[in-house]
């Protein structure tokens, strides 16, 4: 098995808001993979005391246990244990229900000798390439369908999509918003390659269009996930006037983590 994880800060100024880990039972049999988007705070604040990386770091923590050590546990079962975790640690000190209270998209995966499951909640990727070659990009798509119209401003999302019906849905407070993430099993047989990418390095794909999601895992297996976020820096780099406006470019530099595992 070979394994690669990369995850660096939009600046080298800021704290990155990313996690990111791969967990290997001692069994030898199997493992997991656990990627977080951390969403940044607005400046008016979040109603709690702790920074996102405080968040992703808690509820990325127990996803890494729960996934390994429970390997029994349904994928969408160990996220509500997580998630519910992670809210008591800071329910009696913080507004758990302010809008924008800490909270992050979600890659899981987690493969046995007969099968590999996995789970995506709001906009980051999971990569799945079959011994063939082909790759299928599991994607929660609910933020991209949304008119750009509703994203005008923070408070217009907080209102009426964040976390709403008819909006998207990410991890933060409420072990609920589990069930509605996007997951699937498949048999181990069907699988060779796995790949999760948070929306700062699937800018390569997304947002300057680069290639397609076979491109992009072809360009991680044969140069490394570096490779692929450099590429990202490069393109950002060269665009700083920001001339692409694509969905997700509301940041110069976006934290970018990439994990990959050739089961």
């Amino acid at each position: 098995m070979r394994t690669e994880l990369v995850s660096e800060p939009g600046l080298a100024a800021h704290p990155n808001e990313d996690f990111a880990s791969v967990g290997l039972p001692a069994s030898g049999q199997g493992g997991s993979l656990v990627v977080l988007d951390g969403v940044t705070p607005p400046r008016t604040g979040t109603g709690c005391l702790h920074s996102v990386p405080w968040f992703t770091a808690r509820l990325g923590g127990a996803l890494t246990e729960l996934t390994v050590s429970l390997p029994d546990l349904p994928l969408v079962e160990a996220l509500s244990r997580a998630i519910a975790r992670t809210s008591a640690a800071h329910a009696e000190t913080c507004d758990l229900s302010h809008p924008r209270t800490p909270q992050a998209t979600v890659v899981l995966a987690r493969w046995s000798p007969a099968t590999v499951e996995y789970l995506v909640l709001s906009d980051s990727a999971l990569l799945v390439e079959a011994p063939g070659g082909g790759v299928t990009a599991v994607l929660d798509d609910r933020l991209a369908r949304l008119p750009r119209s509703a994203l005008a401003t923070d408070a217009l999302v907080d209102a009426g999509y964040r976390n709403k019906e008819g909006g998207f849905f990410t991890a933060a407070a409420d072990p609920a918003v589990a069930a509605r993430a996007v997951t699937g099993v498949l048999p181990r047989g069907e699988v060779r390659t796995l790949a999760a990418l948070t929306d700062g390095a699937a800018r390569w794909v997304e947002t300057f269009r680069e290639g397609d999601w076979t491109d992009c895992l072809a360009l991680v297996r044969k140069q490394g996930a570096q490779a692929l976020l450099d590429r990202v820096r490069d393109l950002e780099r060269a665009d700083a006037a920001g001339a692409r406006e694509f969905l997700g470019r509301g940041k110069a530099h976006d934290d970018a983590t990439v994990v990959y595992a050739e089961l």
